[in-house]
Formats: structure tokens, C-alpha cells, sequence
């Protein structure tokens, strides 16, 4: 919904940041600031600022920024909406009611109450659980050692030996037939009417990332099949864009996820203080759900089954996190199954060695590549080590190849330039690997003009934030036409007319963009380092420095543009005139 920038304005200054943001962090102040660990990114010494004054927050460390409204949406993964609601409901502010079109209040309301029923069976299933006759379900899971908090923590329950008490307790709740049969609990019969979908089974709840039940998995009691039942994909459930435990395990902040098969795996981990596993839902991993866990982390640790399913499943995801820019490390739980059965037998400070020493993903697929060949055989050795470099063809990037190269070279002990020939010979002919055009000798990377011209930018657009009060010196010489198109225009734009008015908003700037990184990046150009001379003449001086350049900048893009477009011929004559007044002019900070 659509809600007036007034009213948004109203509740962001309602709620302080650090007030707000203290919630989640802990923060000390230091100076005018207050530091702490960044909860987006795993660091251990505090890079994460939050500034009273501007009631904005910034991250030296991972450039996360922004103002209340889009810690919330990053933090807790809400949208819009539902971060203002949040803040609204804080602050006491009433938001006014939604109006829908017909469609979309059917939508809505289709949505709502699959999530009520779900909700109710999950209800259902908990307290069969406890009872005499879910004690079948419970004795199950004592015996997989897990305790009474982390059942509750889960909402782990028992469908019962008889799928037609949970219907006709959802219909003594109001729902009707057809709901639940759309929910996935129930099939329909033509001899037999409704039945329950699950029974005689352990329940796990499966919730999205902000602890809605979405849907269900059942853990049969016996030698039923099939062994675990999932419920289908429903208007609600996508199997393919949740995991199961992300709820709890987005707020890790252990820099990486667990990524596993099941669902008792991910449970056991969690209850061993490994809180950061998930598991996908009984499919294989999938280009969506990557794309989820990317959200909060880079990397994923996958602690797959070691049989052999298990090691074709890994490969896959290997795969699957390349594809999406992603970091996969492969745990090794030799001589055990999985997760569940390493944790019972050797504990959680030995799984933890194990997580420290994680496999390199590239280094897994050679390992299950070279099962392949008998290296005994000279033939048979070639043609693994010709597939090595095929294999090698695959990183684009000429630093990551070559750090490949020599370290396959080692450990297949395989000449490094024969190796390096090879691997050149195939990307030549298959186009894998772009041809990388290397620097001439002596030479070194630079700071383009483009980047110093944004750097001054961003500098003048920082000290202006802190010291809205020096706009009116500067004024005559520096507008927002000064400023580069885009957002550094668009920032400056708002900026320079509250400075005039003498009431700077740095988050209400930020509040103009909509997706998270314009807000991320209008957050940056609050918070550019500025190295600050101890003394008041050599801080003026820096000023000045920053002014001149900016202006100079501004300058040197009409002169360039004069032959096509008048207007930049008048500003460039203009700009000439005043750029010489303010390299004679005196700017006092006082």
C-alpha cells in the first residue's frame, strides 16, 4: 500500500534509530556515534555506526546503511510495508486501512487463511504430541535425543493415528472443507469423503523466515511409506524458495549457513548450538533458495549425507552456488552418515573442528572426479589430469585460475607450466576462459579520474550533512548541477535545499529510494571518511580543497560537452568565472 512520504516521515522520526536498533545490537557510544558489531556481516571488531543526528546507520566493514525503516527491512527480511507497520505500531501511530480491488481482497484473504488453518494444525499437532496418545511420536524423539526446549522451539508435533481428528477439530475452528483440502491436509475421496493427509507421524512444522506456517513434513511411526511426507506446494508453499530452520537460522549472524538434507539434521544442529543449519524440503537444492540464503550470508558449509546420494546432491549445490556468485566448503563427517549421527557420537566441539577445516568445493568435485580413473595407468592418468584442466577452464578471473593452477598442480603432482599449457590450450579452444590482456611491466592499477571525481563528491556531500551551516558559505559557487547525474544529483538536490533551510534530514533523504541498494548506496554518502587536520586552518584549507575540486570537476564536464549542448557552453563561461573567484576566497569554518 501506497502511504503518504508525511506520514512515513512521521513514524521514521517517532522511532530512534538507536533506541531501535539497540534491540538488536549492542552499541557503546563513542564520540557523537555509537559502534557495534555489525549484524550483517561476521566481524570482530565493531565497524557498525549509528548516528543520533542523522538517525542513520552505516557499516565501514560491508557498506550496509540506511535509516530505521531499512534496518528493519534488512534485519527482520520485511518489505516495506511491513517494516513501517512495525514501527507504526511502536511509535502508536495509526496507519490508515489498505483498500483493495476485489481481486486483490480475494487474494488476500485466500492467503490469510491458508496461513490461519496451517497455523491451527500446527496447533493441532503440538498438543497431540503431549499427550497420551502422541506418546508414541514423543518417545521417538526422546530417543533422538532431543530435549523439551528444542521440541517447543521447533513446534514439533504428532498427527495422530487417525488423519480425520485433525479435520474435524480445523472444522470446529470454522474452516471448511475445501480450505483444507487447499492447505494440503486433506485429500478428497469419492467412497470415502475427506481424510488427513499425515497420520501416525512426528509433525515438523515448516515456516517461512518470519515464522508463518507455510506447510508441513511428516516423519512416519513404522516402516509406512513413503519414510517423511511433505505437504504440496500450495498458493503459500514454494518448495523450491524456502528452507527449513532459515527462521531461526537468518539471525545466526555465524557469517555462514549449515546447508543439509534433512530436517532432523538441521534440529540437531540447531540444539547443539549450531544455529546456523538449514535444510532444503525434500527437494534438491534449488537456484531460488540460493538465492534466499544469499540475502544474509556468502558462504555455505554443506554437510550433505557421505553416501553416495548424498555426494551427488553436494555436487549439485556446488553448482547451484557458483551459479549465484556463492562460496560452497564441503564438511567432512567420515566416518558417520550425516550431522545428526557425528554430533551423538563424537559432540559438538568435534563437529566444530570439522566446520573449521572444511573442504574447498572445487577440491570435492576433482576428489569424486579422480574416483574415475586408475592413476596407475598412464592413460587413464592423463585423462584425468587432461580433465583436471577442463576443470580448471571453469574460473573465469586469470588471479583465481592461476591460485587453482598451482595448487591442483601440487597436489596431483602435475607440472605447474604443463598444467598452466593445458588449461590454456582448452580455454583457447572452448572459450571458458576470456583471455586476460596483462599490464605492461612496471605498471599498477590507479585511481581513475571518474573515481576521484565521485570521492570528492561524496566528501562535499558528508561535511555538508555534518555541517549543514556551511552551505550558505559556499552557495554562491556550488549548486546540485555541480554534482554528478544519478544519485549523487538526486542526494544533492534534496540536501542542498534543506541546508539553505537550515533543516538537514540525511534519513529522509534515504527514504526517496526505494530498493535496498539506492539506500545503501545514498547511506555511503553520509558516511565517506573524512581525515580531518588538527588545526582549524588546515581544516579550512581541506574544505576548500574539496569545494574547489568539486566545482573544478563540474567545470571540465561542460568544457567537454560544449560542441553538442549550449547550455554546458553558458554553464562552462559561468563556471569558469566563479571557479577563479573561489580558488581567491577564503572559506571560514567559524
Amino acid at each position: 500500500m501506497y502511504y503518504p512520504d508525511e506520514l512515513i516521515e512521521e513514524i521514521r522520526a517517532r522511532n530512534n534509530i538507536v533506541d531501535v536498533i539497540s534491540g538488536y545490537v549492542r552499541l557503546q557510544k563513542k564520540g557523537s556515534n555509537y559502534f557495534g558489531l555489525c549484524p550483517f556481516h561476521n566481524e570482530k571488531s565493531p565497524s557498525f555506526s549509528v548516528s543520533a543526528s542523522k538517525q542513520m546507520y552505516y557499516c565501514f566493514g560491508c557498506g550496509a546503511g540506511g535509516n530505521v525503516i531499512t534496518f528493519l527491512m534488512e534485519y527482520e527480511n520485511w518489505s516495506f510495508q511491513e517494516a513501517v507497520k512495525a514501527l507504526a505500531d511502536r511509535a502508536g501511530v495509526a496507519l490508515p486501512e489498505m483498500e483493495y480491488s476485489q481481486e486483490m481482497k480475494r487474494a488476500q484473504s485466500r492467503r490469510a487463511r491458508l496461513l490461519a488453518v496451517n497455523k491451527e494444525a500446527a496447533t493441532f499437532f503440538y498438543y497431540q504430541l503431549r499427550r497420551q496418545q502422541g506418546r508414541i511420536g514423543y518417545e521417538y524423539l526422546k530417543n533422538r535425543q532431543l530435549t523439551d526446549e528444542t521440541m517447543n522451539r521447533f513446534g514439533l508435533g504428532y498427527s495422530g493415528l487417525n488423519g480425520r481428528d485433525l479435520i474435524g477439530y480445523l472444522k470446529s475452528k470454522g474452516y471448511g472443507e475445501d480450505l483444507i483440502r487447499e492447505a494440503g491436509l486433506a485429500s478428497a475421496d469419492e467412497r470415502q469423503g475427506l481424510s488427513g493427509k499425515f497420520w501416525n507421524r512426528v509433525m515438523f512444522p515448516i515456516q517461512d523466515i518470519n515464522h508463518r506456517v507455510i506447510g508441513f513434513g511428516g516423519r512416519v511411526m513404522g516402516d509406512a511409506k513413503p519414510k517423511y511426507l511433505n505437504s504440496p506446494e500450495t498458493e503459500i508453499f514454494d518448495k523450491s524458495r524456502n528452507l527449513y530452520g532459515l527462521n531461526h537460522a537468518r539471525t545466526s549472524r555465524k557469517g555462514s549457513f549449515i546447508l543439509c538434507e534433512g530436517y532432523m539434521d538441521v534440529i540437531a544442529m540447531h540444539q547443539a548450538g549450531f544455529n546456523q543449519a538449514v535444510a532444503s524440503l525434500g527437494t534438491a537444492f534449488t537456484a531460488g533458495q540460493a538465492s534466499l540464503l544469499k540475502r544474509y550470508s556468502r558462504e555455505v558449509l554443506l554437510s550433505y549425507d557421505s553416501d553416495g546420494a548424498g555426494v551427488n546432491a553436494a555436487l549439485r549445490a556446488i553448482g547451484i552456488l557458483k551459479e549465484a556468485g556463492m562460496t560452497g566448503k564441503v564438511i567432512d563427517l567420515t566416518p558417520y552418515k550425516d550431522p545428526d549421527e557425528f554430533i551423538k557420537a563424537l559432540g559438538a566441539e568435534e563437529f566444530q573442528k570439522r566446520l573449521d577445516n572444511a573442504g574447498n568445493s572445487f577440491f570435492f568435485e576433482l576428489e569424486q572426479l579422480k574416483k574415475g580413473y586408475d592413476l596407475q595407468d598412464p592413460q587413464a592418468k592423463t585423462e584425468f589430469q587432461r580433465a583436471v584442466a577442463r576443470k580448471l577452464c571453469e574460473f573465469s578471473e586469470e588471479i583465481e585460475r592461476e591460485n587453482y593452477i598451482e595448487a591442483a598442480a601440487q597436489r596431483y603432482h602435475i607440472g605447474f607450466e604443463n598444467l598452466r599449457r593445458l588449461v590454456g590450450s582448452y580455454a583457447a579452444q572452448t572459450g571458458l576462459a576470456q583471455p586476460v590482456i596483462r599490464p605492461k611491466s612496471g605498471t599498477s592499477s590507479k585511481e581513475t579520474a571518474q573515481d576521484r571525481q565521485i570521492h570528492n563528491e561524496k566528501l562535499l556531500l558528508t561535511w555538508l550533512a555534518d555541517r549543514p551551516e556551511l552551505y550558505a558559505r559556499i552557495s554562491k559557487y556550488i549548486s546540485a548541477e555541480d554534482f554528478s547525474e544519478g544519485i549523487y544529483r538526486t542526494v544533492a538536490q534534496r540536501l542542498l535545499e534543506e541546508a539553505e533551510s537550515g533543516q538537514v534530514n540525511p534519513a529522509a533523504i534515504i527514504s526517496m529510494f526505494e530498493d535496498e541498494t539506492g539506500q545503501r548506496e545514498a547511506a555511503s554518502l553520509f558516511h565517506t571518511k573524512i581525515l580531518q587536520p588538527d588545526s582549524p586552518q588546515g581544516q579550512e584549507k581541506a574544505f576548500h580543497d574539496i569545494v574547489c575540486a568539486v566545482k573544478r570537476q563540474s567545470y571540465e564536464r561542460d568544457c567537454a560537452s560544449m560542441g553538442t549542448d549550449v547550455e554546458a557552453l553558458r554553464r562552462a563561461v559561468a563556471g569558469k568565472k566563479l571557479l577563479e573567484e573561489l580558488s581567491k576566497t577564503h572559506i571560514s569554518l567559524q
